[in-house]
């Protein structure tokens, strides 16, 4: 439970820091697309920041193993999704773009998970 609780803010944390590099050091060096493509990475890792809060919560009040499974899907649909936008905006190889899509995927089977251990109960 305190991995996940720890991730989900030491994540939440990079968000904020990546998203005012965006907005300050990046405004004037990328195109719009470049831009609106990073914030979606950042957008994304906060959502996924706090689900990792959600997933020390059940943990803490369900035990399952489905959570923790849940969580280790979000952490790598964190890494995934938006570090595979961020490489693609700061270094340029779009071939990163093809990979993208399997970070949503662990998004995915992540709220999956941890509405299958919120049903279970």
């Amino acid at each position: 439970m305190r991995l996940f609780f720890t991730l989900g803010c030491v994540l939440a944390a990079l968000g904020v820091g990546l998203g005012a590099f965006a907005a300050h050091g990046l405004r004037n060096v990328l195109n719009a697309a470049d831009l609106a493509t990073f914030e979606t990475g950042v957008r994304y890792q906060m959502y996924h920041a706090f689900a990792l809060l959600v997933v020390a919560w059940a943990i803490e009040r369900w035990g399952a193993a489905t959570a923790t499974y849940a969580g280790w899907a979000f952490v790598v649909g964190i890494v995934v999704f938006s570090g595979s936008l961020y490489l693609l905006v700061l270094t340029g190889p779009r071939w990163l773009g093809a990979v993208t899509p399997i970070g949503g995927v662990a998004f995915l089977v992540g709220w999956g998970l941890l509405a299958w251990t919120a049903f279970r109960g």
